[in-house]
């Protein structure tokens, strides 16, 4: 049959790798964002602070700025072993490891600046990884592979997330035991426990195959005696030429694109920091948010991505955007319902689920379109500055997430989170219009 025959390209081994290479992408994230949130919570750490603290994970906003570096530099040794893309993904990982097993051995109560040292080699290392693996998932296969390696990835990413979420939250709440209150150990352990799951990341770095890479060649370059100047010349191909195509390519819509890429995220973003405290202020304990979130935050996050792949196949990218953009401006509104209702789980139940499902479309949308964006001649430096961009201003605006919590209440602080996915779905409006008219994205007719 022709469905199942087009089920089996995920079970092609260059598939199936990104969706491990998928959860260990996704396994740090959350670990220096809402988990980090939760146990700072806990350990009484305020609410502006905790709201500060989330300024760590800007390495990801900021990650154009070595990208380049991945992208053209050989490291010493590892290159001729392993290659390119598996010695940078190799050398990140084992400083995910160095964070993770550092932040398991602080205590914010004791010294909250050794912490967040280890959530910065976290979140540096980590966005590191994701440069590598967006370059390895974009080099490694065909056009036609491309579609279900981004799926695979999504799956995995999405899956790392919940585990690093709610698994971490169970994983705390079973080392705590019957003791409800704040245990440093518990959070230790966990943090020990999450390390170990990027092992099958390490695998894949070290005996993975690596892609071949055909790089852009714009010319004849002439390198000469003169250091600076061939330093020089190095720079411009590496930071320069990848910029430079992208205007080119996209002329007088390049700063539309931009702009729609750097608000896309927003409403999620803002409103993730300030989750887990919302769930703790309220009354749930940590393991009601895991236990719920392990079933249905699983359950719908798969569900999501998959609504999100067909509709981008069936619809088209643009039209997927808008429909995530308004799912997650809108699931704020539910969480509202929730600040009234108090610690009611079956309302817990529904937020957790509608918000996993629109997070699912959104992002299955949201890498399609960024991959659309990218020229594979400067795959690791392009798709970093683009995911780069989508979580500069997010991540920077979260970080006074806090302030306005304590300044206002939860119900105000859902309903502006909701407020501010609007100018996204404007702009994909705009986008699609002028696309339909000039067509300079490759996307289908319908939009």
């Amino acid at each position: 049959m022709n469905w199942l025959k087009s089920l089996s390209i995920y079970l092609e081994p260059r598939v199936l790798t990104l969706l491990i290479l998928g959860f260990s992408a996704g396994i740090p994230l959350l670990l220096v964002f809402s988990t980090l949130s939760f146990w700072l919570t806990e350990a009484d750490i305020n609410r502006s602070e905790i709201g500060m603290l989330s300024w760590v994970a800007l390495a990801y906003a900021v990650k154009w700025v070595w990208a380049p570096l991945v992208d053209n530099l050989k490291l010493p040794i590892l290159s001729r072993l392993l290659g390119r893309r598996k010695s940078w993904m190799l050398v990140s990982q084992i400083g995910i490891l160095v964070g993770l097993i550092g932040m398991a051995s602080s205590d914010p109560l004791q010294g909250i600046w050794t912490l967040v040292f280890f959530a910065l080699v976290l979140s540096f290392s980590s966005a590191t990884q994701d440069i590598v693996i967006d370059a390895y998932r974009i080099d490694t296969a065909p056009e036609e592979l491309q579609a279900a390696m981004a799926a695979s990835y999504l799956a995995g990413y999405r899956i790392a997330m919940i585990v690093s979420g709610a698994g971490a939250l169970a994983l705390a709440a079973y080392f705590s035991g019957d003791d409800t209150g704040y245990i440093r150990q518990s959070w230790s352990q966990t943090y020990q426990v999450m390390s170990l799951l990027m092992i099958p990341g390490l695998l894949v770095a070290v005996f993975g195959k690596e892609p071949k890479i055909k790089k852009h060649k714009p010319g004849k370059v002439s390198y000469h005696n003169n250091a600076l100047l061939n330093f020089l010349i190095w720079m411009k191909k590496a930071f320069v030429e990848p910029i430079t195509d992208f205007f080119i390519r996209y002329g007088k819509h390049a700063l539309l694109l931009l702009m729609l890429i750097a608000i896309y995220r927003m409403t999620d973003v803002v409103m993730g920091i300030m989750a887990n405290p919302f769930y703790v202020d309220i009354g749930f304990t940590k393991g009601e948010v895991a236990a719920i979130a392990k079933v249905f935050g699983v359950i719908m996050t798969l569900v999501g991505a998959a609504i999100g792949g067909i509709l981008v196949s069936q619809k088209g990218t643009l039209f997927t955007l808008f429909v995530g953009a308004l799912l997650t401006a809108s699931t704020n509104l539910i969480f509202v319902v929730l600040s009234k209702t108090g610690p009611d789980l079956t309302w817990l139940t529904i937020v957790i689920s509608v918000d996993n499902l629109s997070g699912g479309i959104a992002t299955a949308a949201f890498i399609a379109f960024l991959s659309m964006l990218t020229n594979k001649d400067f795959s690791a430096t392009q798709y970093a500055v683009f995911s780069s961009t989508m979580l500069l201003l997010p991540k920077f605006v979260a970080g006074f997430s806090g302030f306005f919590v304590e300044a206002f209440d939860y119900t105000w602080f859902f309903i502006g989170c909701a407020l501010i996915g609007l100018p996204a779905l404007i702009l994909v409006a705009v986008l699609a219009k002028l696309n339909a008219k000039h067509q300079f994205l490759k996307v289908k007719h319908s939009e």
